[in-house]
């Protein structure tokens, strides 16, 4: 959960979730004042009339926010349960990066998460304010009359939600004061691609690995020629969300990210022609969503909390656990794993590597013996010294410090929420993924600067044109070439780093779908 400082507290408060108790409220629920809704064919804002008869759940979320994506499935699976009832979810989007405020980049959240219901856009918090909501998640129960009667915030809340639905449905219906059956509502139409918001890549000899996120599935492509050679969807669970790999002793890991799962696959050459269906199994993970955070032990006994990236480090395997705020490793020789960094309380605090403060790290890369991390909610970029086990920022102060500013140093360089980080020689690339941009930093001396990209609402890629860029997740490096997921544009370019020259690998293109860069 994130404590809101600017319409909340004075004081930094964050931590890691569990459910509060329910709030009983009994007051009137103010409109819904926005023009700007999402998934809809048309706005909801009264409750006396647009949403009367209804029992209305309102999630406040950001789609930053790891503990938001956590609390999706529990609000999927109460739209299934009552699909036939008059019962509707709304999503109240109030930001806490700019770049989260902008009706276009929330549409294409809505998108990737498979949000089924109305989204509200709240880039000012009035809706935010009107409630009274300190935090997010919060979500707020509101009855067929439009009275306030319940409040909760945080994750794991689905049983206390669901019991209250049914008691108020129950009540209302006996009462007539409940409509006949569920809203009428057109929805966002999906995007039709060789790939849906891809995550993260890993490229390894002449392949490249693709989390093809959206469409739960990993693929291997031909890394000069985009040519896609497999699909690896995994079973008893298939992939859900897969997002970062590494590649040890012939096994591709992947992160099974909305699995709670590390799984791995067997790609060892078997008489020189490619596997189609390689075996994908379990190595960490219970399928369980770790709460409040994991405990070290043998991997298929324990709770994962959204692995997000992943690093190889000889025999070891680190982890970015960004449900938990940590980083974790696991070891492939004896199947244990284990935190390496990282308390559990999400912020920003340098120290003993298992005392420190972390903010849902999201990328890694190994530069000798420090191990970097994109620890995305403090728009930061931080390093563990693995000889030491000491933690250092190298960029980024607090939650809520974030911006688009090259420079030197933790006072003057500026990111959006980075996702992605990879290891170029000595130097570090940053997907700095709500800025829409590649940058590089010099760890030695702290110099930032910008390498491509931008905000850009439609991909570009004519001939001789700069690289445009939309919320970049992944990266990978292999010899001089920079592989960069464009997961909004759904497509992943090649940059030759040595000659300044790019292409679209797969997705969409417009004309050559190539150009020189602009770095």
């Amino acid at each position: 959960m994130i404590i809101n400082t600017f319409f909340a507290i004075p004081a930094l408060l964050a931590g890691v979730i569990t459910p509060s108790p329910l709030v009983q409220v009994d007051v009137k629920a103010p409109d819904l004042q926005s023009d700007e809704w999402l998934n809809t064919d048309r706005p909801l804002k009264s409750f006396s009339e647009d949403l009367k008869g209804q029992v209305v759940l309102i999630d406040f979320w950001t789609y930053c926010c790891i503990n938001c994506i956590h609390v999706l499935p529990d609000l999927k699976k109460l739209e299934e349960e009552f699909a036939q009832d008059a019962f509707q979810v709304i999503g109240v989007h109030s930001n806490k990066f700019p770049q989260e405020g902008e009706a276009k980049n929330i549409r294409q959240a809505i998108l990737r998460y498979g949000i089924q219901h109305p989204v509200v856009v709240d880039q000012r918090h009035k809706i935010w304010k009107s409630f009274g909501v300190r935090s997010w998640p919060t979500l707020v129960l509101v009855d067929p009359e439009g009275n306030i009667i319940k409040k909760v915030s945080g994750e794991g809340n689905y049983e206390t939600l669901r019991s209250s639905i049914v008691k108020e449905l129950a009540a209302h219906k006996k009462m007539g004061s409940l409509a006949d059956g569920p809203l009428k509502l057109k929805k966002e139409t999906m995007p039709i691609g060789p790939l849906l918001y891809p995550g993260k890549v890993f490229a390894h000899g002449e392949s490249l690995f693709v989390a093809d996120s959206s469409h739960n599935r990993v693929v291997e492509m031909d890394a000069t020629t985009g040519k896609i050679k497999r699909e690896f969807l995994g079973a008893n669970p298939p992939l859900q969300n897969p997002q970062g790999m590494a590649w040890h002793d012939g096994w591709l890991y992947i992160a099974d990210t909305d699995n709670h799962l590390l799984r791995r696959l067997n790609l060892n050459a078997r008489n020189e022609e490619l596997d189609p269906t390689p075996r994908m199994e379990t190595v960490a993970g219970s399928g369980v969503q770790a709460r409040p955070i994991p405990t070290p032990g043998p991997g298929l006994q324990t709770p994962l909390n959204s692995p997000w990236a992943l690093e190889t480090d000889g025999d070891d395997i680190h982890i970015a656990m960004a449900g938990s705020h940590q980083l974790w490793t696991y070891s492939t020789q004896t199947g244990k794993i284990w935190p390496l960094a990282g308390s559990g309380y999400e912020n920003i605090v340098d120290g003993p590597a298992l005392r420190a403060r972390l903010a849902q790290p999201s990328g890694l890369a190994l530069i000798g013996r420090q191990l970097y991390f994109a620890d995305s909610e403090v728009s930061a970029i931080r390093s563990v010294d693995l000889q030491k086990s000491f933690v250092k920022t190298q960029i980024g102060t607090h939650l809520f410090d974030n911006g688009d500013q090259d420079g030197v140093g933790i006072a003057e360089v500026k990111l959006q929420h980075p996702l992605g980080v990879a290891a170029w020689g000595k130097k570090l690339l940053i997907a700095d993924t709500y800025n829409s941009k590649i940058k590089l930093l010099d760890p030695k001396t702290g110099a930032t600067r910008t390498l491509y990209g931008g905000v850009a609402s439609k991909p570009t890629a004519e001939k001789g044109e700069p690289i445009t860029l939309w919320e970049p997740g992944g990266l990978a490096v292999n010899k001089h070439y920079l592989y960069i997921a464009d997961t909004n544009h759904h497509r992943i370019l090649s940059v030759d780093l040595k000659n300044q020259t790019w292409k679209v690998l797969i997705g969409p293109q417009s004309a050559m779908g190539e150009g020189r860069a602009d770095g």
